[in-house]
């Protein structure tokens, strides 16, 4: 049996029952991807004799004889393909996981599959993109600047860095590497929702060949600590072991199996025996308060920073500008109701894992993917009592995040293995574990009440919100702050009033997710806003600028916040209400519909800031090399949400050089400096203005170099085009690293950023849409976001970060749900039956960019990854209920929930 593969032939005969997929990547094709195992999402895709597969489904004996062609061999001779320059040339792709199956499956597409590219591309799935760029890339279409002239980076349309091994399948994530006598890893997890652990036999699981160890919480240190990572611990309840004897969701790990092969550790897996002492379980989070209702964490206390373990309380807030009760009682108008959010999954396409191993110095090195390395790292020294310079924590390409990998789910077990047996070791979570395991979105329960005066005027603003952050309390308190704080400081109203609990229940742990519960509760302010414009008889556009704050407006939300830093950098929400209504009310294709369709227009805004409250670190340092390149060094990570590539521009665009003549080493601890990490909007506002300062001072250090040589004032130097000016004289900058390198003095500059002062990113969304009354089916014929990024540092990179955020959010208004029954069971934890928006459920979304220059940003520049997530659930509901006049309450608005209230409106 042999196999040729790219070309060359591979004697090496696969396992018994080995697919595709692994045995192509035990041959080192690490191209060919593992995003769920079950041929749901493409990313594993191979030609096999010309025709796309999955091979994650093919058995690999199947493939003997046969011509196996993966991403890496898909140019040949030639080099890069067609299709892998057009996707170069369009950048269609962001973090990058996907881009291989996905150019795979598109070079073989014929011109009748390129009419329904719907169909064709049904296999493949993109979490990032939205769809749009790969769509131009199969149509041909370039998004790039040809060519940039050195120091106009900044505010052109460059590609990503990292765009020629992203398409050719040589960019490296998590476990895209060989290492020698690995251990793996597999976890034995819980089948109850809330137990104790009274005993655990290991005897028949070390009898299989291969088991190495069997770690229980016997053999994990005691330390309690949160998976939540933030700069400041306090910010999260100390409430989580590594391996705990009390197990508090189903899917909790229970003991980790560690063996030669994943095989071995499987079946030991399987012959644990768990002695268990069922306790009472907590499904429901309104009973999660009641008296007598069970306790998730009895012996949790203040200084586990857990508000009143006895009522499940893990956070509350209460707060109160004015009147609101008589607010209300004399308003002209008044609107109440409750919304329902539910259960989110990140859904990024490489699951949590990593490897971990000690070098031959002891230092402990964890390979993963993650947001937070330094975070990470800081957790682990704490917790194994490691000096810090003996934990190294890094990442090369993350393959997705959206909030999910600002966690440590696998680290802790990693770090502990590795610790334990002196081996490399390797924890891959499968899909099904990234469902039940790792975190989601928190469910809210919001309650609003609002009211209005004659004119359109606000009176009141009323909010209480009740959070189910499920088993532990990652996020809990800092996500529950956030949903009632900019939801309702965007508007100007004198009486405003917050409740809020966010509470333990026996379910799957919930976590940080884009937007952070803006999305939540915007559905219900942005509805209360909708519906007293409605009964005033105000345009809905109108009734939002009556309202809106305006530069020296106060950003207010109850109780009073100990921050006061959040600053109006730029304000283009003003222009962003004005660019969605003119958008809306342009002419525009007329879809022929049957009188079925009911016709409706729904806006939303939202307002962000845009780092996280108490502080956000970021360090850079940058460095002149001999042939006149630079070197820069920062911690941020690059998960598709194109930090490399801005960070690039602002250090090209401030050096008076090119993007090309910029190296970048990022996401390392072992590179020095500090952190926060990729989350909360800071990826360009908070590390990018590190880089901006680091720049700038090697700037300052270029220049005075060069004076020294010329013996003049460095003042009078400029830097221009790659050289240092002074008058007449030009020296280049491989001239100036020669001087520094003869008088022993490197150019060298460090630069900072501690997040503060900070600004606020504006998002308008809005939407057109058709409901079919005898179906409730929603067909969306207009989509429209219009956003204040300050200056744009690369228009086509945000206009895909717009796009892939009105993409996701779409999935999760319309039909992404997680299922979890009456005993606190994820029921549907796989993606076949989690709908993920394919490349048909995706409308193209027409982005706006206000005009503004944010004066506390890099350049100018402001973020614009997560915010454009935040608006999209809130104008859909309201397009819903413009078309049909019912306010639906609960998404997802699938049909079968919109179809019980339509048909007793509209009859047969």
């Amino acid at each position: 049996m042999s196999f040729e593969v790219n070309g060359a032939t591979f004697p090496q005969a696969p396992r018994a029952g080995q697919c595709l997929r692994t045995f192509l990547r035990e041959l080192g094709h690490f191209g060919v991807k593992k995003g769920c195992d079950a041929g749901d999402c493409g990313a594993c895709t191979v030609l096999l004799d010309g025709e796309p597969v999955h091979s994650c489904l093919i058995p690999a004996f199947r493939a003997a004889g046969r011509a196996i062609t993966t991403i890496e061999g898909l140019g040949g001779e030639r080099g890069a393909h067609p299709m892998q320059q057009a996707f170069l040339d369009a950048q269609g792709f962001q973090c990058g996981f996907c881009t291989a199956g996905m150019i795979l499956t598109c070079a073989t597409l014929d011109q009748a599959q390129r009419t329904d590219l719907g169909a064709a591309l049904k296999g493949n799935i993109c979490r990032c993109t939205g769809y749009g760029a790969i769509e131009d890339a199969i149509h041909g279409k370039t998004n790039v600047d040809d060519s940039v002239e050195a120091g106009g980076a900044f505010g052109r349309s460059l590609p990503a860095p990292a765009g020629p091994d992203v398409v050719r399948g040589t960019a490296r994530y998590t476990f895209d590497t060989q290492v020698e006598g690995l251990l793996h890893i597999k976890l034995l997890r819980s089948p109850h929702a809330h137990a104790r652990i009274v005993a655990i036999d290991r005897s028949a699981a070390m009898a299989v060949p291969g088991v190495r160890t069997i770690l229980t919480h016997e053999d994990a240190p005691s330390v309690l600590f949160s998976t939540a990572r933030h700069e400041k611990d306090w910010m999260d309840p100390e409430d989580t072991r590594i391996l705990d004897d009390v197990v508090r969701f189903i899917g909790q790990k229970v003991a980790a199996v560690v063996a030669e092969s994943e095989g071995a550790a499987e079946e030991a897996c399987r012959l644990l025996k768990v002695d268990y002492e069922i306790l009472p379980a907590l499904i429901d989070p309104e009973q999660a308060m009641m008296p007598g209702a069970p306790l998730v964490h009895p012996d949790r206390t203040g200084p586990n920073r857990v508000a009143d373990a006895q009522r499940n309380l893990v956070a509350e807030t209460h707060g109160e500008f004015g009147d609101v009760a008589s607010a209300l009682a004399t308003s002209a108008v008044t609107y109440e109701a409750t919304f329902h959010s539910h259960r989110v999954q990140h859904a990024a396409l490489e699951t949590h894992g990593g490897l971990a191993w000690l070098d031959d110095a002891g230092v402990l090195n964890v390979r993963t993917s993650t947001q937070v390395p330094f975070l990470t790292r800081r957790a682990l020294s704490d917790i194994f009592q490691l000096p810090i310079d003996k934990v190294r924590v890094f990442c090369e390409r993350v393959g997705g995040g959206f909030g999910g990998k600002q966690e440590m789910f696998v680290e802790d077990i990693l770090a502990l293995a590795a610790l334990k047996t002196e081996r490399p070791v390797k924890l891959e979570l499968t899909r099904e574990e990234q469902f039940i395991a790792t975190s989601t979105r928190h469910p809210m329960r919001v309650h609003i009440k609002a009211g209005a005066d004659a004119d359109g005027r606000l009176t009141a603003l009323q909010l209480d919100v009740l959070s189910n952050t499920g088993a532990y309390g990652n996020h809990a308190g800092p996500v529950m702050f956030h949903s009632l704080s900019e939801s309702i400081a965007v508007y100007n109203c004198p009486n405003k009033k917050v409740d809020g609990f966010a509470v333990y229940t026996n379910t799957v742990p919930a976590g940080a997710f884009r937007g952070y519960g803006l999305p939540q509760t915007l559905i219900a302010v942005e509805a209360a806003i909708d519906e007293l414009a409605k009964q005033l008889g105000i345009n809905p556009y109108e009734m939002r600028r009556r309202n809106i704050v305006k530069p020296g407006n106060p950003m207010l939300s109850p109780p009073p916040s100990e921050y006061h830093d959040v600053l109006y950098g730029s304000y283009g929400l003003d222009q962003c209400i004005d660019l969605v209504e003119r958008a809306m009310q342009a002419d525009g294709p007329q879809p022929e519909l049957s009188g079925e369709w009911l016709i409706g227009d729904g806006v939303a805004l939202t307002m962000i800031d845009t780092v996280p409250p108490a502080g956000h670190i970021a360090d850079a340092m940058i460095a002149l090399n001999d042939d006149g390149d630079f070197d820069l060094t920062v911690g941020t990570a690059e998960f598709g949400n194109g930090t490399s590539t801005v960070h690039g521009q602002i250090a090209a665009t401030v050096l008076a050089t090119t993007v090309d003549r910029i190296r970048q080493r990022q996401s390392d601890t072992a590179h020095g400096g500090h952190d926060t990490g990729a989350y909360g909007s800071t990826g360009i506002f908070v590390a990018g203005k590190a880089t901006q300062a680091a720049a700038m001072q090697l700037a300052t250090e270029l220049k005075a170099a060069a004076a020294s040589a010329w013996l003049c004032d460095a003042a009078t130097c400029t830097l221009e085009g790659e050289f240092v000016v002074s008058g007449v004289r030009r020296m280049s900058f491989t001239e100036l690293a020669k001087l520094a390198r003869e008088a022993g003095r490197p150019l060298v500059a460090h630069g900072n950023s501690e997040g503060t002062p900070r600004s606020v990113g504006f998002n308008v969304q809005g939407f057109r849409i058709a409901v079919n009354k005898g179906t409730g089916e929603i067909s969306i014929l207009r989509s429209v976001q219009a956003a204040d990024a300050g200056v744009v540092a690369n228009p086509m990179q945000c206009r895909g970060q717009v796009e892939g955020g009105v993409a996701q959010a779409l999935g999760a208004a319309l039909y992404e749900e997680m299922v979890i029954d009456a005993n606190g069971r994820v029921t549907n934890p796989k993606f076949r039956d989690y709908h993920l928006p394919s490349f048909a459920d995706v409308p193209r979304t027409e982005v706006l960019f206000a005009e503004t220059s944010d004066m506390i940003g890099p350049l100018g520049a402001k973020s614009m990854s997560e915010s454009p997530y935040n608006p999209v659930a809130a104008a859909l509901g309201n397009a819903i209920a413009d078309a049909t006049g019912i306010r639906f309450t609960a998404p997802p608005f699938k049909p079968d929930r919109l179809f019980p209230a339509l048909h007793e409106k509209f009859g047969d």
